[in-house]
């Protein structure tokens, strides 16, 4: 009897390595940003690197970041001048303060102004890193109950005429007694509109809200989830006439009848 040839091993796929954390390392000292860098890539990092407040600006408008390592004292511009900066622009970024200032008034003001930890130079990359990852840890847990950049699952319900939000559920009660399932940015459109009455909202500032500031979502995509939750109000017979379209600029929600945009 002829044997039969055992089939081809299936080939060994590699493990799926994790996305190595990018880190912005933000110091005017060349020689210490480089070095600050090579410990960094050498424990399984991406960094990227600038001198000027101005060009890290510039990078995170367009980019993400996992952390960011900030020098308090830069040519251009305080450490925290450029926090302030990046709070007026809606980015947020987990930051760690470097500098060769010991003054406690100092390390407090970092604090206050959201910075996550203040280390005092010279220090120890080992000690750095370590930092860097309670940071990244803190980080990670602080999104993990966010349903949209602007909803998280603790948040109160609410009522968007006259139907009971609950995020916690993703719920919707209608007045009829019926509760349906809503989507996750469904649910952050809504509480957009909720949060935004009787303005022009461009459809711009809504994916920023709903998606995050550096989202690649087409306004075509957001036409299509404000349709389902039109579609999902009718089915219930609620009345829209105040979330109405402004041609060539977004919507407006405006239950209270102020504005004449959109009629």
């Amino acid at each position: 009897m002829t044997e039969r040839p055992l089939p081809p091993p299936h080939p060994i796929r590699p493990a799926r390595s994790e996305p190595k954390p990018l880190i912005l390392v933000v110091e005017d000292d060349e020689v210490v940003a480089k070095l600050i860098a090579q410990h960094l890539e050498e424990a399984g990092m991406q960094t990227q690197v600038y001198n000027l407040c101005a060009h890290a600006l510039r990078f995170l408008k367009r980019n993400f970041a996992n952390l960011m390592l900030l020098d308090v004292n830069l040519p251009d511009q305080t450490g925290f001048e450029l926090l302030e900066e990046l709070k007026k622009n809606d980015i947020s970024v987990p930051t760690i303060f470097l500098t060769g200032n010991t003054l406690e008034v100092d390390k407090v003001k970092a604090l206050e102004m959201g910075g996550d930890d203040y280390i005092t130079k010279p220090f120890g990359h080992s000690e750095l890193i370590a930092r860097i990852h309670a940071v990244l840890r803190r980080a990670e847990s602080r999104t993990d109950f966010n349903i949209t950049k602007n909803v998280r699952l603790l948040d109160e319900p609410f009522t968007f005429l006259g139907v009971k939000i609950t995020p916690v559920r993703l719920e919707a009660e209608f007045p009829d007694g019926v509760i349906e399932s809503i989507g996750r940015k469904e649910l952050g459109i809504l509480t957009y509109l909720q949060n935004n009455q009787g303005v022009v909202i461009t459809r711009k500032s809504l994916i920023h809200a709903v998606w995050g500031l550096h989202a690649d979502v087409r306004s075509r995509s957001l036409d299509q989830y404000v349709v389902k939750v039109r579609e999902l109000f009718k089915k219930h017979v609620i009345d829209l006439a105040a979330f109405r379209t402004v041609h060539g600029v977004g919507y407006i929600f405006d239950p209270q009848g102020i504005s004449q945009e959109g009629r």
